[in-house]
């Protein structure tokens, strides 16, 4: 009998791959490369669901926290529209929304001036779902900023939309206006993005460490006070958790992407899972993992072939810091051991077929990562820095193993790869209470849930 699960299991899994590949077939597979900012939520790992699920459905709206949203009218205003984790973070708010009956006008303030093929695409599936889309500039977009119940700001630069577009009715908007911010660094933090946060309704940030920054850094540098912020931790969907928590699905995309990376079964692969760039920290990983390789040696362990996989590469691109990471795989001669893995939405099969996941952002770290939550949703241990959002997520020693920022915690992570290499129960048993962590907290109903309480006091705010 479960030979037979698993024979239509393989039958199975390119329908099953299909789901996850749908929307990168229609973006191209390819996402625009993005900045070097490691607060960007880990752009398409976020991606890879978002588009894919259908969030709350339409049949099932009656049960959403979001219900009171029926008929209101709420103008979604996003810097950019790309495959980028703030983006597509809006598009499924946009989506969960829309599943309750809300009327959703979406306006992308940055475009550019030649025809993008990303931009169409994610454009049409707005439309699909029945979100209005609008242009960023012009009487509609003022007409109905006015009309509206709702308008969210979405990342730090969309703020000078506010100005650029409204003018002298901006006043009239501010009062209902939630701004959804992102990001952590300090560049952002610009008087001609940013004047306008005293005056709103509220500010919306994915974690706590990201707040108290802001809080502080608006105070210290540009001497302003933030507006009533909330804290709204990102949760995973239903969609992804079925794959999670079904064996044979997994077990099947396990031997399908190992198999396509050249790797055995029993081998440890140990996965980051961001667009490459030096705040994602796939440099120190690289670093780490050669590093383990000398630790396994000079202690003569007996254990399974170690593999790195970096997914994110951008192969048409071949970024001045990719390149760095590939000459030094070839200087260390560990090219069998290192696999980059082309930019993709489709990371659940990755997840599936990894041991581990490594989140190594640096500088102030991420600021939530929600790659992370899909990966304990897989009961994968997470070796991450000690920094930003996944302070918040991983508990130290028990869903995972923390490290330093920077080159001093190269030789941690190192030992670390090392600790759960050769701790088949520790490796196991951290998945199972992330997992768990997961089910308590990371869901997509404790998501809606949170947003839910902003909505309602913005709107409370709004009518006031």
């Amino acid at each position: 009998m479960a030979k037979h699960h698993v024979a239509m299991a393989k039958k199975r899994w390119p329908i099953i791959l299909a789901a996850f590949l749908s929307v990168s077939t229609v973006t191209v597979l390819l996402m625009r490369a993005t900045n070097s900012d490691s607060c960007n939520i880990s752009r398409f790992t976020v991606a890879q669901d978002n588009l894919v699920r259908s969030s709350v459905q339409v049949g099932n709206a009656a049960s959403s926290p979001l219900n009171f949203m029926k008929s209101k009218l709420v103008l979604m205003v996003s810097h950019e529209l790309s495959l980028s984790g703030g983006p597509l973070l809006m598009m499924e708010l946009a989506f969960l929304l829309r599943g309750v009956g809300s009327d959703v006008v979406w306006i992308t303030n940055r475009k550019p001036a030649e025809p993008d093929e990303v931009i169409y695409s994610l454009e049409s599936k707005l439309l699909d779902r029945g979100v209005q889309v609008f242009s960023a500039k012009g009487e509609k977009a003022i007409d109905t900023a006015l009309k509206a119940d709702i308008v969210i700001l979405n990342t730090a630069v969309a703020g000078k939309w506010l100005d650029a577009v409204l003018k002298e009715k901006v006043s009239r908007v501010l009062p209902k206006v939630l701004w959804w911010i992102h990001e952590m660094r300090g560049h952002y933090f610009n008087v001609e993005y940013v004047k306008h946060v005293p005056f709103v309704a509220g500010a919306m940030i994915d974690s706590h460490t990201t707040a108290e920054y802001w809080k502080n850094r608006t105070k210290e540098r540009l001497k302003m006070e933030m507006p009533e912020t909330f804290v709204v931790h990102l949760g995973n969907s239903k969609e992804l958790m079925e794959v999670a928590e079904d064996s044979v699905a997994k077990r099947v995309l396990r031997e399908h992407v190992r198999e396509s990376l050249g790797v055995r079964n029993d081998d440890l692969l140990f996965a980051i899972i961001n667009s490459v760039s030096r705040g994602k920290g796939q440099d120190l990983f690289l670093q780490a993992f050669y590093e383990s390789l000398q630790l396994i040696q000079e202690k003569k362990l007996q254990l399974p072939s170690l593999h790195a996989v970096v997914v994110g590469s951008d192969f048409s691109a071949q970024t001045k810091f990719e390149m760095q990471l590939r000459k030094f795989v070839i200087e260390k001669k560990i090219q069998d051991r290192v696999h980059f893995v082309n930019k993709t939405l489709a990371v659940a099969p990755y997840l599936a077929s990894i041991d581990v996941l490594v989140q190594n952002s640096q500088g102030r770290g991420e600021c939530f990562g929600r790659i992370t939550i899909e990966a304990m949703a897989f009961r994968l241990p997470v070796l991450g820095t000690a920094a930003g959002g996944t302070m918040e997520i991983v508990v130290n020693g028990t869903t995972g193993l923390l490290h330093s920022i920077g080159k001093e915690g190269v030789t941690p992570l190192a030992k670390n790869i090392v600790k759960l290499a050769t701790h088949v129960e520790k490796r196991l048993t951290m998945g199972k209470k992330g997992y768990e962590r997961v089910k308590e907290r990371f869901m997509e109903h404790h998501m809606s849930q949170r947003i839910a309480l902003v909505l309602k006091e913005v709107l409370r705010k709004s009518r006031q």
